[in-house]
């Protein structure tokens, strides 16, 4: 319940200070990503802000990471626009109400599923998925930025193609005065960016900026359309109620189910990656616990969705922190910092925010990763390419759901079809051993096939239909039929029927079903649903090497005396009538 309980006794004099150094670093980095990001979701600036202080806190304190820091993050960030600027205007009261609904449900989902001890459902979003909703979400910040960026009038909920036609049909009408200081900005952040990666790029880009909006605002005699963000408010988080209505719960439900996934994936991700470095271990359901509570407290105090943040918590690391007490020090330095620097915000024009924004959705774009995707599966090729086009054209909340819903189909479909190996045995200086029928002659009587993947229900159609091509009942077919079960680590009772339903048609026909190297995990199942007594206790066997005698005393003697190919040792021995060949 009180993990903090379990970092605690560690806070020692040297501890204490690296937390507080690593605090107050992460507390100068975090205040222009609060700033974009707030922007990002549509929501004002100050609840960005507000974002990495109490949510923060708690995180910190009830989380299992000891170097996570939470906050509000680009992706959740632009999820939430997405999906709440078609049902009010961003940074509207209506707006800043559905976002408080969203965060409440957010962290009602990942507390329940922390309590549920269901962590372990991150496991199911893969790493094909996130590339695929990141890349889609750059396109969809690059999509909302253009208006700001160019000073063009396109109305909100603008489709792609909508706005995009809408940038190339009015080119005349283009801002320019607003378009240069989006130019420089953008500019300024790519080239610091690029050459000097240390140091603050957003702070530095927002700053020069900020300087080329007043020279040209002075420059004109005019004057110019150029707006600002406007003076923050400096004060503690204001406490605020989320709506509860049913339209608003209603209206949000979907989209807070998509946040809750894409939260808890970036949480525990980020905090894995991160305790590889540390060499901590991560408790992922207590990370969701810790998620949720932070949403919770964040619904109350005028702040968003948040999550896991990678940037920081790196900042985090590196700079030295060792508890979680550097993270939730940088929320108080933030508060502090937030005083000082308040009344700066009334320069800072909104088309330089779009720039930064435009230089963090390229950030967003794993292009490598999608190289890779794309030379080395087909599977994980289309799976990207419905994550990213269902983002870009649907919805980035649907997007992730159908990238999971097609990763998980793709993978039921290979499951869905194990391979089955026919063998043959191969005799050598070290005795025999069994290898891939090939193109030899098998034995007229005895198939020996091996089972590589699960026997589950479904897959019971595929065996069974590969078993009557293997072991049919056609003239010259094999009527026996080893199966070798040291590939199979999963049984269901469907399984478990085909196998015994193969043993009775295969003894119908004068032959049997014998099994070999089963684990007994495997065995155990066959037991329990009846299965074992259908295909008959004297039908096991431990090994292949103990199953081929027995088999082959079974064997039918005439054919065995006329056969010429003498597949196994035992045809050179004896026959089942005892004679020799």
């Amino acid at each position: 319940m009180f993990p903090c309980l379990l970092w605690w006794p560690r806070l020692d004099g040297p501890t204490v200070r690296a937390d507080l150094v690593a605090g107050l670093t992460g507390a100068v980095i975090v205040l222009p990503q609060c700033v974009a990001f707030a922007t990002l979701a549509g929501m004002p600036i100050e609840y960005g802000l507000y974002c990495a202080m109490l949510p923060a806190i708690v995180a910190a304190l009830f989380g299992s990471s000891w170097h996570l820091v939470s906050g509000p993050t680009n992706a959740i960030s632009i999820v939430l626009f997405a999906s709440l600027a078609p049902l009010a205007e961003p940074g509207s009261a209506r707006y800043v109400e559905l976002a408080l609904t969203v965060t409440l449900l957010v962290g009602v989902m990942q507390l329940a599923m922390g309590l549920a001890r269901l962590g372990a459902l991150v496991n199911f979003i893969s790493h094909t998925v996130i590339v695929g909703f990141m890349a889609a979400a750059a396109v969809v910040i690059i999509d909302a930025q253009v208006k700001t960026f160019f000073g063009l009038d396109i109305p909100r909920g603008a489709s792609f193609f909508e706005t995009w036609g809408t940038l190339l049909s009015r080119l005349p009408d283009i801002d320019t005065a607003v378009t240069a200081v989006g130019a420089i900005t953008l500019a300024c952040a790519v080239v610091v960016r690029r050459w000097r990666p240390r140091w603050p790029y957003m702070i530095l880009a927002m700053i020069v900026g900020s300087i080329a909006a007043w020279l040209i605002e002075r420059s004109s005699a005019g004057g110019t359309s150029i707006t600002t963000v406007g003076a923050l408010p400096a004060s503690l988080p204001p406490l605020s109620l989320p709506s509860l209505s049913l339209v608003s719960l209603q209206e949000t439900a979907a989209i807070a189910l998509a946040l809750t996934i894409l939260a808890l994936t970036e949480a525990v991700s980020i905090a894995r990656s991160i305790a590889v470095r540390s060499g901590q271990r991560i408790d992922s359901n207590q990370e969701f616990i810790g998620q949720g509570l932070s949403n919770l407290a964040g619904a109350f105090s005028s702040s968003y969705a948040s999550s896991g943040s990678f940037n920081r918590s790196g900042v985090n690391y590196d700079a030295g922190a060792r508890t979680p007490l550097a993270a939730a020090s940088s929320a108080l330095f933030l508060l502090v910092i937030l005083f000082a620097v308040a009344p700066l915000a009334a320069y800072l024009p909104h088309a330089a925010m779009a720039a930064v924004l435009l230089v963090v959705a390229w950030g967003l774009i794993d292009r490598r990763g999608i190289r890779r995707i794309l030379s080395s599966s087909r599977s994980e090729s289309m799976v990207l390419a419905l994550t990213f086009f269902s983002g870009v054209f649907v919805s980035l909340e649907f997007c992730i759901l159908a990238g999971v819903l097609l990763s998980l189909t793709l993978y039921l479909n290979r499951t869905s079809r194990p391979a089955l190996v026919a063998l043959l045995p191969q005799q050598s200086a070290a005795g025999r051993h069994f290898a891939p029928l090939d193109a030899r002659t098998p034995c007229p009587q005895l198939a020996v096939v091996r089972v590589d993947g699960s026997l589950f229900y479904g897959a019971v159609e595929h065996v069974r239909d590969r078993l009557v091509d293997l072991a049919g009942k056609a003239p010259g077919q094999p009527r026996h039929l080893l199966l070798v079960g040291d590939g199979i680590n999963l049984l269901d009772i469907a399984g478990a029927h085909m196998l015994e339903d193969e043993a009775a048609r295969l003894a119908a026909a004068g032959g049997g079903l014998y099994l070999a190297g089963m684990k007994p995990p495997v065995l155990e199942m066959l037991e329990r649903s009846g299965a074992l007594h259908g295909i008959g206790a004297a039908h096991v066997f431990d090994t292949k090497a103990t199953a081929l005698p027995a088999i082959y005393a079974r064997l039918d003697r005439d054919t065995c005396r006329d056969c010429a190919v003498r597949a196994f040792g035992e045809c050179s021995e004896r026959l089942p009538d005892g004679s020799t060949r």
